[in-house]
């Protein structure tokens, strides 16, 4: 087995519970910050697995020794060949994902800020994003290991 494990279905893969482990650097001042929690990929409403997933995360986030409540939602809707759309929770487009090869790059502008996330998947129960993110509002890399629940 490689380095990388394909995938033929993202939404099929995705679906069920993960744990979920990010590290959030600021490069420009050299703060870390952390996130543990869940992240549940469940049927849309109104929907089934076929159409998309809601991503429903939660946990806690850790920055400059306060911790808080975070949580996110987006929609990963589904795309031809096995692939996604994920949009935000308001609908409004974030990246594509094709995980075929078991890795995937993708752009997301925000702003004058440049967002590239880097996917790839290790195992039937592991995979990892890697977004950096450059411009004139923030420098930073986050770094999140989602490893299978049951």
């Amino acid at each position: 087995m490689g380095e990388f494990w394909p995938v033929p279905d993202v939404l099929t893969y995705l679906g069920g519970h993960w744990r979920v482990e990010r590290t959030v650097r600021d490069l420009a001042s050299g703060d870390l910050g952390r996130f543990t929690g869940t992240t549940v990929f469940g049927p849309l409403e109104g929907g089934d697995r076929g159409g998309g997933l809601l991503h429903q995360e939660s946990g806690t986030f850790t920055w400059h020794g306060v911790a808080r409540p975070a949580e996110r939602t987006l929609r990963f809707l589904a795309g031809p060949d096995g692939t996604a759309d994920v949009r935000f929770a308001d609908g409004r487009p974030f990246h594509h994902l094709d995980l075929t090869a078991g890795r995937y790059t993708a752009d997301h502008p925000c702003s004058a800020d440049l967002y590239r996330g880097e996917f790839t998947v290790r195992d039937a129960d592991h995979w990892r994003t890697v977004w950096r993110v450059r411009g004139p509002a923030k420098d930073l890399e986050l770094t999140t290991d989602y490893a299978r629940v049951g």
